[in-house]
């Protein structure tokens, strides 16, 4: 079920996980719907097919999905066609039922090659016999039939992984009647799973409908993000800068460094100076391959907004040193700056010679930092630790296999034929791995069965699996001339950490969706997640160890710097995986990485205060507890407090190994109610159920804000209001500080004057009192009965809030 969710509404169950029990690993059951089993041997075709046994795959935590498997090679001795004398334009067609695929066709080749494989799902068999037919392509009229070839899909073979490749064989055309004509065809013709190695690349009967460039998006693929590298650039000095104008002026001088897209300026130095020195840092992302080159520009500052550019020098990034640890050494070097001009010259021919002008100098220092993790993900949802460089990497702890088993109950996306229409197909996201299902064409309960397998470098990591609608199925556009965009339908993050080794979990989880009219429930994930340990010595060393490597902490980066060195990498990794074949485009991956989760959101705003306040409401409750006792609400409580009070003051040895046993006992009865699934989105936390409308309109706006300006103006009023508190809030803090601050600063001089005589009287008296006198007595002032309480404040509350701060200095 879908729709808008509201407070209190009776079908908040729909946001909860589900079990499942698909039957993974299990083979088709015996007597499906489908074929007739035929009475032969086992092991023999079909009946593989329908559930003999055969040597299971390494998919085993999803349902075993049987294919018909066409491999398409080429053909040799084709005739001539008969009316024009010349090379035929051959193609192949390969048909089962009323399904049918067809190969490329090539212009006038008597021996082509295609190398192309078709897929016939199992579930979609409508006959007993298949069909491959040569054609001959017509421009004008109908392709001329050449011959064919026909397989009883009794007689075709299985295989499953790891059994070795079939291999093709030829076969000789025949005509309608049966005759043989002459060519012939090499195909492989077997039955397998979706374990099969020829699975991504081919052709599916799912997808038939089809054509032209959206065939390339439906397929599975399997990618790897880009290696990212810092490019470190320590700017020290130039030598001999020469301006543009003004002779005799010195200049003030900057520098501009770019890589690609990325553009970073030192400050202008700070005296102007011919021989100006910085020794500033910039920080760039780059990725390998090495595609841009590192642009060192010298410029002028001969007013506000304007820069006159002295020289400039182009570097490729592969000249610089790659360095794996934290030694502060790196070669510095001198670049010459190229600066053109046309200087007064003898005419030579008319022409007037242009000359070099004297070179100026850049002194840099600049390496590629190998020895870091580069961001291109919140650390929140960190799916991968390990430092740039291969030599320094780990072995893995453990192996995390996560079976996509379907999904249920999809939302419409858009409209095909005038009706509903979903395209579905799921990304998942694990360190440098990105892996993509096939796309399941027109349905809203689909069935992907692909199981994925990643190695494990630290449990405390997160994998991220979306649900995308396929928006490229031959279209060329969204509407209105814009590019088309596959659609968000929901994605769900899974912790390893929260995971138990080598157990199966399956689950189904609801893909929730944030849109500007409300949160709404877009069906229902299925997944077989297992994460199996490969050494537990290792995997419990890592919780003693830092999340990241350990250059983070010696030479951090400031917070400034890491949030927009993690934006660029995240651009890079979009760019880069939006140039496979077919690409992972770049709405998919920023909703992935959430690119915008740094954006400012009233909702999010509100969950995390929320956050906070349930965090303390265990010391709040505690609190409670104690007034309570103090009071003597309960006077069998407050008597064995007292008794435990006077335990501890007789034996405080006992207090540690009291707090400790404490909290173990805590643990063991929290075993019985511990987490028995994985986290999924909670709306409710998320303050998603009960967001106003315009705060999620508010929400969805663009950067700089597309909004009208009335509208712009109440959410600016509506920050301020929500800033002034807080900033009431954290004056208030700073207020409390300030007045321990003053207890010992003479500010007051009367104040201080008391707390300085007040900390000797206490001092002689904690001096010839013993400790467990002291504690005795603070232990039964605080317990002390009602009776013997007032209503006023406390001595130290007054004279602690009679103490003065610097908020009388604030205008």
């Amino acid at each position: 079920m879908s729709g808008h969710a509201q407070g209190g509404d009776p079908h908040h169950e729909d946001f909860q996980l589900k079990d499942t029990n698909p039957l993974l690993g299990e083979q088709w059951p015996k007597g499906a719907g489908g074929l007739a089993r035929p009475t032969g041997g086992a092991g023999g075709g079909l009946a593989g097919w329908l559930g003999v046994e055969k040597p299971s795959s390494t998919y085993d935590l999803v349902e075993q999905m049987f294919f018909l498997y066409v491999r398409v090679v080429k053909a040799k001795d084709l005739p001539p066609n008969p009316i024009t004398g010349a090379a035929m334009d051959p193609y192949v067609e390969v048909r089962l039922g009323n399904y049918k695929g067809t190969t490329r066709h090539f212009d006038r080749r008597a021996n082509p090659e295609w190398d192309q494989v078709f897929a016939f799902s199992k579930s979609r068999v409508q006959s007993n016999v298949l069909e491959v037919f040569l054609k001959d392509r017509d421009m004008l009229g109908r392709d001329d039939y050449v011959g064919k070839v026909v397989f009883d899909l009794a007689e075709v073979p299985t295989r499953v992984p790891p059994d070795s490749p079939l291999a093709p064989q030829w076969y000789r055309l025949e005509e309608r009647r049966g005759g043989k004509v002459r060519g012939e065809l090499m195909l492989a013709v077997w039955i397998g799973t979706q374990a099969d190695e020829a699975f991504p690349e081919a052709w599916h009967s799912d997808a038939a409908a089809v054509r032209g460039e959206g065939v390339a998006s439906v397929r599975s693929k399997a990618y790897v993000s880009p290696k990212l590298w810092y490019l470190r650039v320590n700017v020290i000095e130039a030598q001999d800068v020469q301006p543009m104008h003004g002779a005799g002026r010195a200049p003030e001088v900057l520098v501009k460094a770019q890589v690609g897209h990325q553009i970073l300026k030192t400050t202008v130095a700070s005296a102007p100076t011919l021989n100006p020195r910085w020794n500033e840092d910039l920080v760039f992302v780059v990725a390998e391959p090495f595609e841009e080159q590192l642009v060192l520009s010298v410029e002028d500052r001969v007013g506000p907004g304007k820069d006159d550019l002295l020289g400039r020098v182009a570097l490729p990034l592969g000249i610089f040193e790659k360095r794996l640890d934290h030694r502060p050494f790196v070669q510095s070097r001198w670049f010459d700056l190229e600066r053109f001009g046309v200087v007064p010259a003898a005419v030579e021919g008319g022409e007037t010679r242009r000359e070099l002008r004297f070179a100026s100098r850049v002194h840099v220092r600049a390496c590629l930092e190998g020895a870091y993790h580069v961001m291109d993900e919140s650390t929140m949802y960190i799916s991968d630790t390990r430092p740039t460089a291969r030599q320094l990497w780990k072995p893995p702890v453990g192996v995390l296999e996560v079976g996509i088993l379907g999904a249920a109950g999809l939302q419409p996306m858009k409209t095909r034929d005038g009706r509903g229409a979903t395209d579905a197909y799921c990304v998942a996201k694990y360190g440098q791995k990105w892996v993509r299902t096939r796309t399941m064409i027109g349905t809203a309960n689909p069935t992907w069965n692909e199981q994925y397998t990643w190695e494990v470098f630290d449990p405390c990591t997160v994998i991220t699996i979306g649900v995308f609608d396929n928006c490229h199925l031959g279209t060329n556009g969204g509407g209105n001339g814009a590019p088309a965009r596959d659609a968000r339908i929901g994605k769900i993050r899974i912790r390893l950490s929260t995971l138990e080794t080598d157990r199966v979990y399956t689950h189904a989880y609801p893909l929730i969706a944030l849109q500007k009219s409300g949160v709404k429930k877009m069906g229902e994930l299925r997944l077989a997640v297992r994460f199996t340990c490969l050494s537990l010595i290792n995997m419990l060393h890592l919780y003693t160890q830092p999340l990241l490597p350990k250059m983070h902490y010696l030479h951090p980066f400031t917070v400034t710097q890491l949030d927009a060195l993690r934006y660029q990498a995240m651009g890079i990794v979009a760019a880069r995986l939006g140039r496979a074949e077919p690409p992972l485009r770049r709405e998919v991956v920023e909703y992935m990485l959430d690119v915008e989760s740094h954006m400012w959101s009233m909702r999010r705003s509100k969950a995390n205060f929320f956050r906070a306040v349930s965090l303390f409401s265990g010391a709040a409750a505690a609190a409670r507890w104690f007034g309570d006792v103090c009071r003597w609400r309960n006077v069998a409580t407050t008597a064995l407090v007292h008794v435990l009070l006077l335990i501890l003051v007789w034996y405080p040895e006992l207090i540690l190994p009291t707090v400790f046993l404490y909290m173990f006992l805590i643990g063991l009865w929290n075993y019985r109610r511990r987490p028995r699934h994985p986290p999924h989105m909670d709306t409710k936390m998320s303050w998603a159920e009960a967001a106003h409308a315009d705060e999620l309109d508010e929400e969805f706006d663009t950067f700089p804000t597309s909004g009208q300006q009335h509208v712009v103006y109440m959410r600016y009023d509506r920050l301020r209001s929500v800033a002034g508190r807080i900033q009431t809030v954290v004056g208030d803090m700073a207020t409390q500080g300030e007045r321990l601050q003053a207890l010992l600063s003479w500010r007051d001089p009367r104040a201080t004057c008391l707390f300085v005589l007040f900390c000797l009287l206490a001092a002689v008296v904690l001096y010839v009192t013993p400790f467990k006198v002291v504690a005795l007595v603070a232990g039964l002032y605080v317990l002390r009965h009602p009776r013997f309480r007032s209503r006023m404040p406390a001595v130290p509350s007054n004279f602690f809030r009679r103490l003065p701060s610097r908020a009388d200095s604030m205008l």
